[in-house]
């Protein structure tokens, strides 16, 4: 059966005669009672009984104007969710980022502005969701370094600065700031692999010559922040990351001037998209000092 013979039966069976059913399709009235003979003549069946005033449906076609209204009824609700879609009032976006901080500033804005987009959010490292965005597991990334990648459409979405947290036990808990010589011999919690901290603190640290002690590696600002609270070692996160704890104290590196800057990025390849398009106009926005 050909969709256009489906609907055309369809019409037919809506309307009560060919006259009506082809002016509603705008076609003409033989067009229509060739294409519905052509479908009972297929199938062996008959499926309206003609009068002079129209016609009227068989129990076969009774049966199938059961079915057609259900297919029907599914193509006009998929029109209606593309048209939602296009809209930007439905849709589905799936989004990495490196951290919670930078991920809810964005989100807060653009779900107030488009609250029909479901929205998933997974946490990983930079390289994690470079991945992820390059073999199209995500949408949107939100991460750290990024190497220029020719798959890559990057914005830059912030430059936050690294800062160093100890236990309120610790002799700085007294103090504003460090400087980054004073890490030397520190017993120091280091971030995975990956992690935009890491990357930034570990190049700092290479480039004076300061060696440190790492005693743990922890894959997450959270984590970090617990394993200080227990007087583990000393950590760095992200400024952005930073909620002020009873349990430690934060500290900025005076003389280091280091920025760790965050990007928004997505496949090159859908940068236009439907529903990437508008994420970005937001994190721009908000880069750009307008909420």
């Amino acid at each position: 059966m050909l969709p256009t013979q489906l609907r055309t039966f369809y019409a037919v069976a809506r309307e009560g005669s060919f006259t009506a059913a082809a002016k509603v399709l705008n076609v003409s009235q033989p067009t229509l009672t060739s294409q519905v003979r052509k479908l009972e003549d297929a199938y062996g069946v008959e499926l309206f009984h003609r009068h002079g005033r129209g016609v009227a449906l068989t129990e076969t076609g009774k049966s199938l104007l059961s079915i057609a209204h259900r297919i029907v009824s599914n193509q006009e609700e998929a029109v209606e969710f593309l048209k939602a879609v296009k809209g930007l009032e439905a849709g589905r976006l799936k989004i990495g980022a490196v951290g919670s901080y930078q991920a809810a500033e964005i989100l807060a804005v653009f779900h107030k502005r488009f609250p029909g987009i479901d929205i998933s959010v997974t946490f990983g490292n930079s390289q994690q969701i470079l991945d992820d965005v390059i073999d199209y597991r995500a949408d949107i990334g939100i991460v750290g370094h990024h190497a220029d990648h020719a798959e890559l459409h990057a914005l830059t979405f912030s430059d936050p600065e690294p800062v160093v947290i100890v236990p309120r036990a610790h002799p700085w808990s007294g103090r504003e700031t460090v400087r980054l010589r004073d890490l030397a011999g520190q017993k120091m919690i280091r971030r995975e692999p990956g992690s935009l901290t890491r990357h930034a603190i570990e190049t700092a640290l290479t480039r004076d010559r300061v060696e440190v002690d790492y005693v743990m590696e922890i894959g997450s600002k959270d984590g970090v922040v617990a394993a200080v609270a227990r007087g583990i070692g000393v950590g760095i996160i992200s400024e952005e990351e930073h909620i002020p704890d009873r349990h430690v104290h934060a500290l900025t590196i005076a003389d280091v001037g280091l920025r760790m800057e965050v990007h928004i990025i997505c496949h090159a390849a859908r940068k236009d998209a439907r529903l990437v398009r508008p994420f970005f106009e937001v994190a721009r926005g908000l880069a750009a000092g307008q909420p």
